[in-house]
């Protein structure tokens, strides 16, 4: 045996030892990672070596990781039959960091107050972690050219480092014995160990022993050929990776050489996770660098509105020696999220064409969430195609439609896609501005939830179709349609005499009085065949459902100015122009107009205190049945 030589580390070096030793780390159980890490590359190495026909020794020795324990004397030996190293690379790669990227590490590490369980494996300095539990460290080396000899390599981490040829030949590979550090004996427990592997390293394509039992056991599927997969071994995977007890609803398996190389498994759920609809943090798919996971739900790699999705990304083009900005990494997961966010459109189009029901599946439970992708204006068609609807075509709050068939159902002439908000089905069809475009059989979206407007005025129009909200809709915009007018339930009235039709005006203007700056005008309404009155904006420009949104959103909580509408031919209205030519000054009518006045904007959402309302429908409905008893008293 040589003597041993004493060396001090690089002063770069010596500035990160000092960190690692002395400073608290929430997650210490990274230094396995790092450790199988980089017994994996020394695996790869050897491989490579062997397939291009390099001698080496021990060629016939299995490729493994083994991991064993003496809790006794407090030792970790964490050993591979890899490349190896001589006497030359252990000084150079354990002895100074050369990498580039060293002094951005210490930067973020320093200044920044980075957390470095964070950023430990990506700077090339990860050996450099096993000094958070470990109170010395004893390498045992054999390079695979067969003229090297063994080395050994010793430090407890205090500066400087002992360095000598050994006479004894440990075998190919490297063995690293950790003697743990007090206050980090829980990385003794076989069971912790193994517990860390298959959190961090499960994927390892060599096998990984603790104390002799295999722990990864799990392929990484993402790296296999799809074609030699089974949707049985798929599902597999979806429920060790989510712990679901029910298969995928869809796999979306993805290899892609560029723009960036990087392999992807990702699944559909066939239920929900988000909590009220949506996903605020917990979400993403895993992100792994040649089988090592780097980060749990990387959010970065997926849009949120793809949120549902659960899977890892694998990508060797991600540098785990860093050495440029961090914009230039985040470039390269923008890539990979581009190209990931193409191929599940791409997929969820195969699936709503050749699997309608499964998408009718997909759209109930991930819709909400779905929606949110207004804001991907690159691929706003792919999702306009996606987006589903209920309307007035159907029979039932639970039946959808797309964009595409809306549109293969529309009438001759038809300019405009119309839609309709409401809190339900119900509120909806008795809503007054449904009343002009069911009279002309058109059909009209419905939209429930509040993030439905912004959906559509964000994707704009559709196949060159603008879309419209119905209460902006007048009869001359319906007047190229070619179509029938549909029956109405509503009670035929005769036509106003010259006279009635003076006497209609004065009414209006008179109800405007009475309500004053509560709305801008009453005006007859053209619009309307059933309902007596309706509210509409004055501008036209704004959706009373969006300006509702609008006005919590500033917490306003003020009424907006609208124009009262009233239907000159509804039975109320002719039996308040009645009392009106007998009496102007009859405070029914002033009843009556707070009445119509207050239940329209029941119907837009806007009424603040449904009290008065309530209050005024009984004394209506007393005054009523009052008369109608007078009324039967005197006939009998």
């Amino acid at each position: 045996m040589s003597q041993a030589e004493t060396h001090e580390f690089q002063a770069e070096t010596q500035r990160l030892l000092n960190i690692i030793i002395h400073s608290i780390y929430t997650n210490r159980e990274i230094f396995l990672r790092e450790l199988i890490s980089n017994a994996s590359d020394a695996l790869d190495k050897v491989r490579f070596e062997q397939s291009r026909g390099t001698e080496i020794v021990e060629p016939e020795r299995d490729l493994e990781i083994r991991i064993d324990l003496d809790k006794t004397n407090r030792w970790i030996t964490v050993s591979d039959t890899g490349i190896g190293m001589n006497k030359r690379d252990i000084v150079a790669n354990l002895g100074t960091i050369a990498q580039s990227g060293t002094e951005e590490f210490l930067k973020k590490v320093t200044e920044n107050n980075e957390n470095p369980d964070n950023i430990i494996g990506r700077f090339g300095v990860g050996f450099y972690s096993v000094f958070m539990v470990a109170e010395e460290v004893v390498i045992e080396s054999r390079s695979a050219l067969p003229e090297d000899k063994p080395v050994k390599w010793r430090s407890k981490g205090m500066g400087e480092y002992e360095v000598e040829e050994l006479d004894q030949d440990p075998g190919r590979g490297t063995k690293i014995h950790i003697r743990i550090q007090d206050g980090a004996q829980e990385f003794l427990e076989a069971d912790r160990l193994k517990s860390i592997i298959r959190n961090h390293s499960n994927f390892i394509s060599f096998p990984i022993y603790v104390d002799g039992e295999k722990v990864n056991t799990v392929p990484a599927l993402w790296k296999q050929s799809k074609f030699q997969i089974g949707q049985e071994q798929y599902e597999e995977f979806y429920k060790f990776l989510t712990y679901d007890s029910q298969g995928p609803l869809e796999t979306i398996h993805v290899s892609v050489d560029a723009p960036v190389q990087f392999s992807a498994l990702l699944f559909i759920p066939p239920k929900t996770t988000a909590l009220h609809d949506t996903y605020t943090e917990d979400y993403g798919l895993d992100l792994y660098v040649n089988r090592v996971l780097i980060q749990r739900q990387k959010q970065e790699v997926i849009p949120q509105y793809l949120g549902f999705l659960k899977g890892v990304v694998d990508s060797e083009d991600l540098p785990l020696n860093l050495s440029r900005e961090s914009v230039q990494e985040n470039t390269l997961i923008q890539k990979i999220s581009t190209t990931l966010t193409k191929q599940v459109l791409s997929r969820l189009q195969e699936m709503a064409s050749k699997r309608p029901q499964d998408y009718t599946t997909f759209w109930r439970e991930h819709g909400k969430l779905f929606k949110l992708g207004y804001t991907d204006f690159g691929n706003r068609d792919k999702f306009a195609d996606l987006l589903r609807f209920n309307a007035s075509v159907h029979d039932s709050a639970e039946e959808i439609t797309s964009l595409q068939e809306y549109v293969d159902r529309m009438k001759s002439g038809q300019k405009e896609i119309y839609y309709l908000s409401g809190s339900s089905r119900e509120a909806i069809l008795s809503n007054p501005h449904l009343e002009l475009l069911k009279k002309k059989g058109v059909e009209v979206l419905f939209l429930y939830e509040p993030v439905d407007e912004f959906v559509l005025q964000a994707v704009g129009s559709y196949r060159e179709y603008p879309f419209k909200a119905a209460e902006h809709v007048n009869p001359g915009d319906l007047k190229d349609i070619a179509a029938e007018e549909q029956e109405t339930e509503s009670e035929e009235q005769p036509e106003l005499s010259q006279e009635e039709d003076k006497q209609l005006d004065e009414l209006l203007n008179r109800m405007k009085q009475h309500l004053g700056d509560k709305v801008t005008e009453v005006r007859r309404s053209q619009r309307l065949s059933q309902s007596p009155a309706c509210l509409v904006n004055p501008d036209g420009g704004m959706s009373s459902q969006m300006q509702k949104l609008m006005h919590m959103m500033q917490k306003d909580d003020s009424i907006p100015q609208q124009i009262l509408e009233i239907n000159p031919d509804h039975s109320l209205t002719r039996n308040m122009l009645a009392i009106h030519s007998s009496n102007p000054r009859d405070p029914f009518l002033d009843k009556a107009t707070d009445q119509l006045f207050e239940a329209a904007l029941l119907q837009t959402g806007y009424l603040p205190d449904p009290h008065s309302l309530v209050t005024r429908s009984f004394d209506i409905l007393a005054d009523a049945s009052r008369w109608y008893t007078q009324a039967n008293s005197a006939q009998e």
